[in-house]
């Protein structure tokens, strides 16, 4: 009887252990936001990501404009993405690469501007529901 108490209780233990661990698991589902400035302007950004399996989705929201994303991926614990952008007649491109952690995103853009590559630091924070 004591033996099956005990196994009973290491289950129960690595299950609970198993929990924990899938918890701690990085997650990029969620909505994140965070500044940016431009030209002595600050703007709020916002990313709205979505993990399904392995295949990462979601949009970037500029005002009432949506982007999608395109090239999604997510793979231990890094998120990259792509979001091309229109405007007047021109397409932008900005890639996006970032690790994260917990409630926070931290990463690089690239993207090109007057001929020239150039890259910036981007931090984002998950917004609260």
């Amino acid at each position: 009887m004591k033996r099956l108490v005990a196994a009973v209780l290491v289950l129960v233990l690595v299950g609970m252990a198993g929990l924990a661990f899938a918890a701690d698991k990085p997650n990029p589902t969620g909505t994140w936001k965070w500044t940016v400035t431009f030209n002595d302007q600050t703007r709020e950004m916002t990313l709205k990501l979505k993990l399904e399996g392995d295949k990462l989705t979601g949009c970037m929201v500029r005002g009432t404009n949506e982007t999608a994303i395109q090239d999604g991926k997510f793979k231990d614990g890094e998120v990259s993405f792509t979001v091309v952008r229109e405007r007047d007649g021109q397409k932008r491109t900005s890639k996006f690469t970032g690790k994260v952690s917990g409630d926070t995103i931290k990463g690089k853009t690239t993207f090109e501007r007057d001929g020239q590559t150039q890259s910036r630091d981007w931090d984002a924070k998950r917004a609260k529901d």
